[in-house]
């Protein structure tokens, strides 16, 4: 009996968990919605921008890029909007 009881918290300890991750989540964008990450390229390449790497990291598209003076950016960016996503860190320093 005591082992029944167990498991069930441990399922439910784990479900728990994984609407925290989801919630946590910054972009939710349906994958048929996602823009290329060409245009993503193309935009930051306009900024200023040389883009080292864009790759997908929790629904979004995690950026890494230099400017010409030195300046880096390690950003995540809506993949739907194109649009750079605040991370919580961001949010706290306000």
């Amino acid at each position: 009996m005591k082992s029944a009881l167990g498991a069930a918290i441990l399922a439910l300890m784990a479900c728990l968990g994984a609407a925290r991750v989801a919630a946590d989540q910054a972009c939710s964008a349906p994958l048929a919605d996602w823009q290329p990450r060409q245009a993503l390229q193309a935009k930051l390449e306009a900024e200023g921008w040389t883009v080292l790497s864009i790759r997908s990291d929790d629904g979004c598209y995690k950026v890494r890029a230099t400017k010409a003076g030195g300046e880096r950016l390690d950003a995540k960016y809506d993949p739907a909007s194109l649009e750079r996503v605040q991370r919580k860190q961001d949010e706290d320093d306000d």
